[in-house]
């Protein structure tokens, strides 16, 4: 997946020209997000859809990227608590059998 994330995160960044050395670099920084990601949510995301898991996973990159990570998550906190809230939503109708 992280391999088919790199043409749009690149996108999504501005990067046109080619170069290896980047993609490696933002293929690590696309793996940390999503590790992020999926723990703050309680759950593995789907980063393929558009939706909150994606958009969030952009702007990880784009954090990391300019050496800002560590302010990603107090910039993000409602977002990142609405995830999990869904995801624990999600997981109740489960167990209630709504869904």
């Amino acid at each position: 997946m992280v391999v088919e994330m790199l043409g749009d995160v690149r996108n999504y960044l501005d990067i046109t020209w080619q170069d290896d050395e980047t993609d490696r670099k933002l293929t690590g920084i696309i793996k940390r997000g999503m590790a992020y990601i999926n723990q703050a949510a309680g759950a593995e995301q789907d980063y393929t859809a558009e939706g909150m898991p994606r958009t969030l996973l952009f702007d990880y990159c784009r954090y990391a990227r300019n050496n800002a990570s560590e302010m990603f998550e107090g910039n993000f906190r409602a977002e990142l608590i609405a995830l999990r809230m869904g995801v624990q939503a999600d997981d109740y109708a489960r167990e209630q059998g709504y869904i």
